[in-house]
């Protein structure tokens, strides 16, 4: 069973049942790990982007420079 499909037998299982202490620590605990995640991939997306102008010049933000050198992927 796969981390989302775990959490939504919880919640699924909530809808009809309370559930118990230990199930809720667990579904808390599962929505933590997936939510850190999902930033992940957002994070890894955008340090990914290039921004150019209309003229085509490079106008990426250097917030973008700072995390790709951050992550190791200055070479992007």
């Amino acid at each position: 069973m796969t981390l989302l499909d775990r959490i939504n037998a919880l919640a699924n299982k909530e809808k009809v049942q309370p559930l118990s202490v230990e199930e809720k620590q667990e579904q808390h605990a599962l929505r933590q790990e997936y939510l850190k995640m999902i930033r992940g991939q957002v994070i890894h997306t955008f340090s990914a982007l290039k921004v150019v102008d209309p003229l085509g010049e490079d106008v990426t933000p250097d917030k973008v420079y700072k995390l790709r050198e951050e992550m190791g992927t200055l070479d992007m």
